[in-house]
């Protein structure tokens, strides 16, 4: 299997989601603008989200697939088969509960949360009824995780990373052509969420079933598979979601500032999800499991050498998309959202926190590639001490930023809190001799440094002036931001080519 071809089919997959992401958004603040209706379904939203990647996504993935990529390395396809059945029913069995409770505790979890909302007539009860709606998305998700696992270690990367496209497509069908049969109209929103999840897990099942582990019913809790993967998902829920229980602490410090600022972190996190999105999340989709069937084998010195590959695929199209972002922060923001009831001071907020954003877009990535390292050797304890620390450290950085930056002060504490995360990781990867850099770092970084700040500059000269974005039509805007884009390419690639980068020197193979 080559990795690169895998990273471009999943990246395309990813990228496709995401663009469909921006229409889904566009058609969001055209509809709903930036207000209380909004303020209240992101964080309906984000609740059961935020379960979703700390639970599904999250810690039960890192736990599950390595786990299941040494029973199919080292045990025969039955016991392969039991494991997926026991772990799925007991998972199942779990998220009704789970569902169930969230909503009917629905007020005491929105004012824990969001407490600034109940102080607001209307928000807080808006956003009770929307997350009940919302809750049953956690079901549906986490058993479309359970599968994209699956079919991720049987090396079917496609169907998972396409998968996110129907929740898009449920959004824009309901913001597009349901808003007016509700009331009110918001919670067509809450509604695309249940039915998208629903969609996604349909698409997965015939898939599971060609490779012949559609799960059954098997209930065994002292199944040695299922106490494993408990064993392992309770303290990596810590280690591999800091930045989202981050994003959920900020929520509640930004429920407490100006109507409007939990929508502008939202609007700037779509953005900067879209690299995190197509590079992180695609990279450490594929390496997961190649690293757990390397450290299954005992591979050692592949493994070190898969994850320096990580690495250094991170670096090369992470420092430009961190740069793209911020000096093309205006120019997305208004061909993207400012229409309909998104206005200019709208974009002007949203640029902030994109700003802040996108310093630390590469410590995000990288979390994505560093924390799979330990997680594929079964070792969650490094992850949730380093987990911990970077917690307490984004907090302290919000009380610090939040008086005088507001809500970008927020997003900056979340960026800064990444790369201290990713940092320590590296460290106890290198003291643990986990990995071992391979030659060549020093001049490969200042390579990729030179060729991301010829774009920069290239991007900051063409643009003009941010303010002449939010005057210009929407066929301008398009336009001239498809340019943008190109010009980075090319600017970027080229520098990269006189520099001596070629494609194949990032080929490298994963284990089938």
């Amino acid at each position: 299997m080559n990795l690169l071809r895998a990273l471009a089919t999943v990246s395309s997959m990813t990228l496709l989601s995401r663009i469909l992401g921006y229409v889904r958004d566009f058609f969001i603040a055209r509809v709903f603008g930036a207000g209380l209706a909004t303020d209240a379904f992101f964080v309906a939203f984000r609740i059961p989200n935020l379960m979703r990647r700390l639970f599904a996504e999250g810690a039960f993935s890192q736990a599950f697939v390595p786990i299941l990529a040494e029973v199919r390395n080292r045990e025969t396809a039955a016991d392969t088969r039991a494991l997926v059945d026991c772990v799925s029913t007991a998972l199942f069995l779990a998220l009704l509960v789970a569902a169930a409770a969230g909503m009917a505790l629905a007020p005491l979890v929105v004012y824990v949360t969001a407490p600034g909302f109940a102080t607001e007539p209307g928000k807080f009860e808006l956003t009770v009824a929307l997350l009940r709606i919302t809750f049953p998305y956690i079901v549906f998700i986490s058993l479309v995780a359970l599968a994209a696992g699956v079919l991720n270690t049987w090396s079917r990367f496609a169907v998972p990373a396409f998968t996110p496209v129907l929740l898009n497509v449920s959004f824009i069908v309901g913001a597009a052509f349901f808003a007016e049969r509700f009331e009110p109209p918001v919670l067509v929103l809450a509604w695309a969420v249940f039915a998208g999840g629903l969609a996604q897990l349909a698409l997965q099942l015939p898939f599971l079933w060609k490779i012949g582990m559609l799960p059954r019913w098997r209930l065994d809790f002292s199944h040695p598979g299922v106490r494993r993967v408990l064993k392992l998902m309770a303290p990596a829920v810590f280690g591999v979601s800091v930045s989202q229980v981050s994003l959920l602490i900020n929520t509640i410090f930004a429920s407490f500032l100006v109507t409007g600022s939990v929508s502008w972190l939202y609007y700037a996190d779509r953005l900067m999800e879209f690299p995190a999105g197509v590079l992180g999340v695609a990279l450490g989709t594929i390496l997961l499991p190649s690293l757990s069937k390397h450290h299954a084998g005992g591979a050692s010195a592949e493994y070190s050498r898969l994850l320096d590959w990580g690495l250094r695929v991170t670096i090369l199209l992470a420092l430009p998309a961190a740069a793209a972002l911020a000096v093309l922060a205006m120019p997305l923001i208004a061909t993207l959202f400012h229409y309909g009831q998104f206005n200019a001071n709208d974009a002007w907020m949203t640029r902030e926190a994109l700003v802040a954003y996108s310093l630390g877009l590469i410590g995000m990535i990288l979390v994505k590639i560093l924390a799979p390292g330990f997680y594929a050797r079964q070792n969650v304890v490094t992850p949730v001490k380093i987990g911990l620390v970077t917690l307490a450290a984004t907090q302290a950085m919000n009380l610090m930023f939040i008086g005088p930056l507001k809500h970008a002060g927020l997003a900056l504490a979340i960026g800064l809190g990444a790369c201290l995360n990713a940092w320590l990781l590296y460290l106890m990867l290198r003291k643990k001799g986990i990995y071992t850099p391979q030659p060549g770092w020093l001049a490969f970084a200042l390579k990729v440094g030179v060729a991301a700040i010829a774009m920069a500059a290239a991007l900051y000269f063409a643009m003009g002036p941010a303010a002449g974005w939010l005057a210009a039509g929407w066929q301008w805007e398009g336009s001239m931001l498809a340019a943008m884009v190109l010009l980075g390419v090319v600017v970027y690639g080229a520098c990269l080519l006189a520099l001596g980068f070629r494609l194949r020197h990032f080929s490298m193979r994963g284990v089938e």
